[in-house]
């Protein structure tokens, strides 16, 4: 029988973030996050959005085997003998599945696109909402990088019946010229518009809500507004 694949990035099926947490703490000695953190050499913070995303870098939890002689079976999942020598095979046999699912899947990061107002902010870990999990071939038959693809939430009701407030939109970085929807940032701020290009080397921004009027922009002028990538996909409810 084909054994099952796992995924330490969304650690749901065998483990979740929070036990494979517990038994790091466990094998230290340990209580506190700040006390694993400092054991890991990461932030406090790190630890906070490793529980909040569901996600636990893979080679963080290799280092951690390999220097506490621990057996990856028994941190991801929780079963076996918890030092690593007696469960050598198992060991390799889930970092070899783990290494294909990595191979499978792209992890998407979700990021809080109210938080990400202010110079140099936009992508930081910080505002990592969630991560989703995406067929890396799809993604590419899609025309798609997967290391170019960011997601975020859509907040308001300016884009109408294209954009619900609560939808979760992939945003593709490398593919910033109108015509089209776009995450943008004007003032610090980020928005969501269909952007045209107008005579003279302007852009339309457009509202597909008909409550909110276009706007002309230049981006050549001093009004601070750039292009962060277009809207590709929408993962929205159901009306």
């Amino acid at each position: 029988m084909k054994k099952e694949q796992i995924s330490l990035a969304t650690v749901k099926r065998m483990a979740t973030t929070s036990a494979v947490i517990d038994r790091m703490k466990s094998r230290l000695g340990i209580t506190y996050n700040k006390e694993l953190a400092d054991a890991l050499g990461v932030s406090t913070g790190a630890i906070g959005n490793w529980k909040a995303r569901g996600t636990i870098p893979i080679d963080e939890c290799l280092a951690f085997c390999e220097s506490h002689n621990v057996s990856l079976d028994w941190l991801v999942r929780g079963r076996g003998p918890e030092e690593s020598f007696t469960n050598a095979i198992d060991s390799l046999a889930t970092a070899v599945e783990l290494n294909e699912y990595i191979s499978r899947y792209s992890q998407i990061l979700i990021y809080d696109i109210e938080a990400s107002a202010g110079s140099g902010r936009l992508f930081d870990d910080e505002l990592v909402e969630t991560t989703i999990q995406f067929d890396t071939e799809q993604l590419q038959r899609d025309g798609l990088d997967p290391a170019q693809v960011v997601g975020v939430r859509v907040r308001g009701d300016s884009m109408g019946e294209t954009l619900h407030d609560g939808d979760r939109v992939l945003v593709d970085r490398s593919s910033r010229t109108p015509d089209g929807v776009f995450l943008l940032r004007m003032d610090d701020g980020l928005r969501i518009k269909r952007v045209q290009r107008v005579a003279g080397g302007g852009w339309m921004l457009i509202s597909d809500n008909a409550r909110y009027q276009p706007e002309l922009v230049d981006p050549l002028s001093n009004q601070n507004v750039e292009i962060i990538g277009e809207c590709v996909m929408r993962i929205g409810r159901i009306a």
